[in-house]
């Protein structure tokens, strides 16, 4: 891990600008109501989950970096951070410094994202893990009690007894109530996590982005935002195929306690099994080139 990474592109002060100024756009159209919203404090059970359950702050996801290799003409090292230093041209990060703290973690990584890639999805799990986490559970005790559920509590618990719950993801798991566990066909664990997950899972294709937010900033700060843009798009999937009644945030149901509504969610999830994959491509082949 000491040898230096060969630079992929020198950028000019207008390209880096141009592209720093793109994501910062980007990205503040996402941020903005989060913000507006936390600071009324007001809770959105779809729309703030990125923010809350994964680390990554507004203003890190807001941060543009290039990546590793690049190097950006007439640029401060103080406008970037402690990671920078600074080149003839410019700045640039400093790659080697960075991977030897994050060595470890990069490989972890990068083999978890390639056994992932490397199964058959699954796509028979109509999103029970989201039911299973009310299982047996009074309104006052389910995580999002201030939004109603479609069915009661007897209703709730006869559709997930009646499906075979098959979660392969452990944060998703932990979060099923005591008397679902029992329920599940896996016991994932965080040990066996590499073991486990596969592509059509909602909850492992969420986590494109915390395994790219991880990687940063020695990846495209670009590459971090495409993950986290599919992500936003699953969580709205997820909560709209759960037992709550969110159609009042606008969000109709998909009613998968019903034939019709497990064929869309399988459809769905088929599609954005599909549009992960190359997601997942480009974070292992950003692993390798940092390992190489």
């Amino acid at each position: 891990m000491t040898a230096a990474l060969a630079p992929v592109a020198v950028l000019d002060a207008a390209d880096w600008r141009r592209r720093r100024r793109a994501h910062e756009e980007r990205v503040d159209a996402w941020l903005g109501p989060h913000l507006a919203r936390r600071r009324r404090g007001e809770k959105h059970p779809v729309e703030d989950f990125l923010f809350t359950y994964y680390s990554h702050r507004p203003g890190q996801l807001r941060r543009w970096h290039p990546g590793a290799g690049v190097e950006l003409r007439d640029a401060d090292p103080a406008e970037f951070g402690r990671d920078y230093r600074p080149v003839a041209a410019g700045v640039t990060l400093d790659t080697a410094a960075v991977r030897a703290r994050r060595a470890e973690s990069i490989r972890w990584i990068r083999t978890l994202l390639a056994a992932t890639a490397g199964r058959q999805p699954h796509l028979g799990c109509f999103g029970m893990h989201e039911w299973a986490m009310v299982y047996r559970q009074t309104q006052a005790e389910v995580r999002h009690n201030a939004w109603p559920l479609r069915l009661t509590p007897e209703e709730t618990a006869r559709t997930v007894e009646a499906n075979r719950i098959r979660c392969s993801h452990f944060d998703a798991y932990r979060f099923f109530t005591a008397p679902a566990r029992p329920l599940n066909l896996l016991d994932p664990t965080r040990e066996t996590q590499h073991a486990h997950e596969q592509p059509g899972c909602l909850h492992a294709n969420m986590d494109l982005y915390k395994w790219a937010y991880k990687l940063s900033p020695l990846v495209p700060s670009e590459l971090v935002a495409d993950c986290f843009e599919l992500a936003r798009e699953i969580r709205t999937l997820d909560m709209r195929a759960s037992p709550y009644d969110l159609s009042a945030l606008g969000y109709p149901p998909v009613r998968v306690e019903t034939v019709e509504g497990r064929h869309e969610y399988v459809q769905a999830q088929r599609s954005f099994a599909e549009r992960a994959a190359p997601l997942r491509a480009r974070l292992v082949d950003e692993c390798d080139r940092l390992l190489g």
